[in-house]
């Protein structure tokens, strides 16, 4: 692991963005940066006009060190290049922003109120791949719809088994059971999920560290004991359907916790801007989201 990227990732200020829609979610991502579906015709053409949308963000001078301390990359756009380096080498050795990589292969069907994450058979050879291309951590997510007990609790044991894995590859996990903002208990869901989150830290090895990525809880500051938990390198929150406005709002009252916004960050930014334009609301919502950050 690289000391100098851990070292800015425990103790920097800024936040973490979030460029890593996948699959399913890239037509919907795309489709917000005002390209249609009629302007593809297969998945290949599709993931080279998201790397284009992608590029033009992390080489825009708004996406600067100076506010963002990491960025969360798609596994395609891991193996992409920008001005001829790995996207995650790139990001580090152009820019200063340390790279991450989504490692979740999607949510199994719900069942019991949650979504767990589907098998990864292939994840060893995936993270081997990451330490090749110079990435420092690693990003997975779950869903929580219910305050299911049971089977929030797995949730959490199927997070930390992956973690474990990722660890012993010398990467570092960000862990993410994300809460549905829509839930209708979802309070009582974070309870359960605080409860576990901490009851599983305390299994890990005296020096290691994991990150945590997880909802804007109902009530401020109610993950501020894992924010200061010695195993816990840091919490990042994600926008989860918020706008960003709504989302900036919510995580400035949340001391401690940094962004790591993905829909709220590109807010606004559409392909046929001009570069000025494009530049101008970048800063705009990159300024705000560091602001937030602060806390």
């Amino acid at each position: 692991m690289n000391q100098k990227q851990r070292e800015r990732m425990e103790s920097g200020k800024g936040f973490i963005a979030a460029l890593d829609q996948s699959g399913g979610s890239t037509p919907k991502a795309l489709l917000q940066y005002g390209v249609k579906e009629t302007e593809y015709s297969n998945e290949e053409e599709m993931y080279t006009l998201v790397h284009e949308m992608r590029t033009r963000i992390i080489k825009s001078p708004a996406f600067s060190s100076d506010y963002i301390l990491g960025a969360i990359l798609f596994e395609n756009t891991m193996d992409r290049k920008i001005d001829g380096k790995f996207t995650g080498e790139y990001l580090w050795e152009e820019k200063g922003i340390v790279p991450f990589l989504k490692i979740d292969k999607g949510l199994a069907e719900e069942k019991n109120g949650v979504q767990l994450m589907k098998p990864m058979p292939e994840l060893d050879r995936l993270l081997d791949r990451a330490n090749e291309k110079g990435i420092f951590g690693t990003k997975m997510r779950s869903v929580i719809k219910e305050a299911n007990k049971e089977a929030i609790k797995e949730v959490v044991t199927q997070q930390f088994e992956v973690a474990k894995q990722i660890l012993a590859k010398g990467l570092m996990p960000i862990i993410e059971p994300e809460v549905d903002i829509y839930s209708e208990d979802k309070q009582k869901s974070e309870e359960i999920l605080r409860d576990e989150l901490t009851k599983h830290l305390s299994t890990l090895d005296e020096n290691v560290k994991v990150m945590l990525k997880l909802s804007l809880p109902s009530e401020d500051n109610y993950y501020r004991e894992l924010v200061s938990h010695p195993h816990v390198l840091r919490v990042v929150a994600l926008s989860g359907g918020y706008e960003r406005e709504e989302a900036n709002e919510k995580l400035a009252r949340n001391h401690g916790v940094i962004a790591s916004f993905s829909r709220a960050l590109a807010e606004s930014l559409i392909a046929d801007q001009t570069d000025q334009d494009f530049n101008k609301l970048l800063t705009s919502s990159v300024e705000t989201i560091y602001k937030a950050s602060l806390t």
